[in-house]
């Protein structure tokens, strides 16, 4: 059982959308810290702080889109 909660943690720190950690270099805080402020929101208001995680991912997902970096003209 303890193998089996390892594993879907290990996935989600993996393919989570990095949300928390980006969002905590950005404060200056740990990952550990958003990460359960992010628990403790979608505890206290049924969800709606997964609603914000999601939405948070989104547009940091859209502003990698938009904001990249390119090398040359032909990159496009």
């Amino acid at each position: 059982m303890l193998k089996f909660v390892y594993n879907i943690r290990h996935y989600f720190e993996k393919r989570g959308f990095y949300v928390s950690s980006r969002l905590a270099d950005r404060l200056g805080m740990r990952a550990k810290n958003v990460r359960l402020f992010f628990i403790y929101v979608s505890f206290a208001t049924l969800g709606a702080g997964f609603a914000l995680y999601l939405t948070v991912a989104f547009w940091l997902k859209l502003k990698d889109l938009i904001y990249t970096k390119r090398t040359s003209v032909f990159d496009l």
